[in-house]
């Protein structure tokens, strides 16, 4: 059987002298992760290698901040910027061969603040159900603590944790498991049904499959959640220098960013749940890569479409298909929302539109899409529709299930009111 790895965050609601501990470990694992970002930069420039795995642990035994930190949990912060350059080098290395557009950039320097701090299952005991983490023989010399507690997350098994991090985010800790579990559930799903998925900023979603279903996942409440909280920013902010920051500023981010994971998890677990209920085996997202950077929509819509985690649910979604068996496959959408699909319109790649081309059907108002036979469809899911036929044949898809119904009116789901929303 295959084993993956999975993680889970907790929040960490620490007293006064937990939150000592936890500041000073994390500030320690940051100062020593840009001493190995800058020795191992040096080392880059001077020789255009990058340095062996184990050559940042033997070359930092003796620095101050190795030594203050428990050995197995600095060795860890060292290993992930050995990861972080190893990383560098392939990209770098695709970049030459013409596989990769733009050419990355060196690993740089953590700006001041603190960075996570990993221990593996090695240094961790269960001591009355809840985790003992060491601390290191420096820090026991000097204020006498020779570890810490931390609860244990009540719906995992200690035995399948494999590692254990502190991460520091908006004032805020969160301890995070990274812990083993089965490869894949055995549904009974089909590959032969399939189901498309556009994206959008107050249609999120808007899902339509081969089986006759459609639905759209609601993203308005997520655009006002945003635009309140840019709002918030830009008032606290108004007359204050450049790089202005208080607790108020991180209290308020961290809050809406909490609310986006909420969000991520829910709208790909519907996604998920209408897959395993109808027994699609297919999902096709449509995502044009570098969509984020280069979109231009003007002032008013750029914000939302930029800030909005449609990246992170096509990666969730992606990792669930994973679990599931589905197979995840992401495609280019260009031309979807112009051409029709009732009249079975060619769809040309990105790029590559032929001179005399031109769509049947026409967009006339947001949400509203005219074939050429004057039928009114979604304007949204007609594009979802599209997007299944751009890999139709590539996967050899039946797109038959695909009915006017299902473009005209489909299902309209609010992720954030669950007992309001139509069962899918």
């Amino acid at each position: 059987m295959i084993f993956l790895y999975k993680s889970q965050q907790n929040l960490i609601k620490p007293d006064k002298s937990l939150k000592a501990i936890l500041e000073f470990i994390c500030a320690q694992s940051h100062k020593l992760t840009n001493c190995g970002i800058y020795y191992t930069r040096q080392i880059y420039f001077k020789t255009g290698k990058i340095i062996k795995k184990f050559d940042l642990i033997n070359e930092y035994k003796n620095n101050k901040h190795y030594q203050v930190l428990h050995s197995q949990a600095a060795q860890q912060t060292l290993l992930s910027v050995f990861e972080s350059f190893k990383s560098f080098k392939a990209l770098n290395s695709k970049y030459r061969k013409g596989e990769l557009q733009e050419q990355p950039r060196l690993p740089k320097y953590r700006k001041s603040g603190l960075a996570p701090i990993s221990y593996p299952k090695q240094a961790l005991k269960l001591v009355e159900g809840q985790i003992q983490i060491p601390l290191g023989i420096t820090i026991n010399r000097w204020f006498s603590l020779k570890n810490f507690l931390l609860p244990m997350s009540s719906n995992l098994n200690f035995d399948d944790i494999k590692e254990l991090r502190i991460v520091p985010r908006n004032r805020c800790f969160y301890v995070e498991f990274v812990y083993q579990t089965s490869d894949t559930q055995k549904q009974q799903i089909s590959p032969d049904r399939c189901l498309g998925i556009d994206t959008g900023i107050g249609n999120w979603l808007t899902c339509v499959s081969n089986v006759g279903t459609s639905f759209i996942i609601d993203g308005r409440h997520l655009k006002s959640v945003n635009q309140f909280y840019n709002k918030q920013i830009a008032t606290i902010k108004q007359n204050k220098p450049q790089g202005f920051w208080s607790k108020r500023l991180a209290a308020i981010t961290e809050k809406r960013n909490r609310r986006m994971r909420d969000a991520v998890n829910k709208a790909a677990r519907l996604v998920i749940d209408h897959c395993l209920k109808h027994g699609i085996g297919t999902l096709v997202f449509g995502w044009n890569k570098g969509q984020r950077q280069e979109v231009n929509l003007g002032t008013k819509t750029n914000q939302p479409f930029v800030q909005i985690p449609t990246a992170k649910l096509k990666n969730r979604i992606s990792q669930l298909c994973e679990h599931y068996g589905i197979e995840f496959v992401e495609t280019e959408e260009s031309y979807t929302s112009k051409a029709s699909f009732l009249d079975n319109d060619f769809l040309p790649e990105y790029g590559e539109k032929p001179m005399m081309w031109k769509e049947s059907g026409k967009r006339i108002k947001r949400g509203l899409y005219r074939t050429a036979n004057n039928f009114y469809v979604n304007a949204d899911a007609n594009a979802a529709a599209n997007i299944l036929r751009k890999v139709k044949a590539t996967l050899g898809l039946n797109l038959d299930g695909v009915h006017r119904g299902a473009l005209t009116t489909p299902l309209r789901v609010r992720f954030w009111a669950s007992s309001e929303s139509p069962c899918l």
